[in-house]
């Protein structure tokens, strides 16, 4: 009986240990792939767009609740785009501080912003989708009410548009810009080697998980076709994003879109953003595996499996802390053997890999951000931080996905945004 625990759980911490080791190599090559075929030759950067063969007219869409300290900011910044037809739609979704005032005020100011006031507060999907509906263009490019767009951002996202009929959505690339704190300076390096080189990959290798919420282009016909953004998810990205997906409608990463924002620098509000992110994800899943199977949607089996396989790892660690520290506390336990998941050779080469990933995804968005290298002294934070702050929330995320009431709409508060220097 002893023996056949340790056979098990010397199969899970190997497990455990080569899973993300394999899985930072395959982010690697695809990533590095990615930059061979679209971003190493370029149009001599992101502040250099190409020629569009046309320039359809554009709706900037602006969800709002309660964002009175920053959409002043976000609403200048839209207002520069260098793109020759857009207009700005920002929706008020049931404020209760100064927001609508600010909105009115903000509209006497710039001609091409319009608002949209809901009373009650209906969720970011109903949002999005009046900003949709309020819209008589096409192209609809939404972003938080806390994001900085750049400048050429819109030409970027349009060139794919226009490239292909069935181009659905586009999502950017985010950048941080809370950094007053260590966890703000990791999340620094998290989005070039976690969230920005994995699109990168994934771009290269199939279908994308998710768009980034913060920051994402569409066609409206694509839009209309799925029945726009779901009124009761709560990451309503990532279930736009497999929407249009298993429409075979494509959806792609456009690197040179960048964009500017605001990320949780407490525990606490990390721990409700990551929480929801694990939450999300799972109703996703579950949602759509029972007609993802089907022949048409085989585009998206390994997306599946992967995320599947991601959650089961999860559930590996936190089995193996627990034996672990069952086997320390109980008498009748010492018999069975539970190594510590300390930095023994596996955990080492498991970390060497993870600094190189973090190497590759900061060379990748140094093209976009100058001096960005810096912040690789500190991801050897990184695996202390936050390897074990996501295994909890996808732990504890995935029950309160799977037992949360359906049709139930999705309201939303305001989120921690980080600690800003002025």
């Amino acid at each position: 009986m002893e023996l056949n625990i340790t056979n098990y759980i010397a199969a899970a911490l190997i497990f455990v240990y080569f899973y993300p080791l394999c899985m930072a190599y395959v982010w690697m090559i695809g990533a590095l792939q990615y930059y061979a075929k679209w971003e190493s030759g370029g149009y001599g950067g992101f502040n250099n767009p190409p020629e569009l063969p046309s320039y359809p007219p554009v709706s900037l869409i602006v969800p709002c609740h309660n964002e009175m300290d920053v959409i002043a900011e976000t609403v200048q910044m839209l207002d520069r785009q260098k793109y020759p037809h857009f207009e700005i739609i920002a929706v008020n979704d049931g404020s209760t501080d100064q927001t609508a005032e600010l909105l009115e005020q903000l509209s006497n100011r710039y001609a091409k912003l319009r608002v949209v006031h809901l009373n009650d507060n209906q969720g970011k999907a109903m949002a999005l989708r009046m900003g949709a509906l309020a819209s008589p263009n096409e192209f609809l490019i939404c972003i938080d009410g806390d994001t900085l767009l750049d400048a050429h951002a819109t030409t970027w996202m349009m060139k794919h548009f226009l490239s292909g009929p069935r181009v659905g959505a586009v999502t950017g690339n985010p950048r941080v810009r809370t950094r007053s704190t260590l966890l703000g300076k990791i999340q620094v390096g998290e989005f070039s080697a976690m969230v920005g080189l994995i699109k990168r990959a994934q771009r290269i290798f199939g279908p994308i998980f998710t768009i980034s919420g913060v920051l994402a282009g569409f066609r409206k016909s694509a839009l209309q076709e799925v029945d726009y953004w779901s009124t009761d998810a709560i990451t309503e990205d990532i279930d736009i994003t497999w929407k249009l997906q298993l429409r075979n409608w494509d959806v792609r990463f456009e690197s040179n879109a960048v964009c500017w924002i605001l990320m949780p620098e407490t525990f606490r509000g990390l721990w409700r953003q990551r929480l929801r992110w694990a939450q999300g994800g799972m109703e996703v899943f579950c949602k759509n595996l029972p007609r993802v199977w089907r022949w048409r949607h085989h585009r998206m089996w390994l997306l599946m499996m992967e995320y599947f396989i991601s959650v089961i790892w999860a559930y590996t660690v936190l089995a193996l802390i627990l034996a672990w520290l069952a086997v320390q506390l109980l008498p009748q336990l010492q018999g069975i053997e539970v190594p510590p998941m300390l930095p023994g050779a596996p955990g080492v080469a498991l970390g060497l890999t993870c600094l190189l990933q973090f190497a590759v995804g900061l060379f990748l968005d140094s093209q976009y951000e100058k001096g960005i290298g810096k912040y690789y002294y500190w991801m050897i934070w990184y695996p202390l931080a936050f390897w074990l702050f996501n295994v909890l929330t996808a732990v504890v995320g995935v029950p309160k996905a799977l037992f949360r009431r359906r049709n139930r709409r999705a309201t939303w508060v305001s989120p921690d945004r980080g600690i800003r220097k002025s």
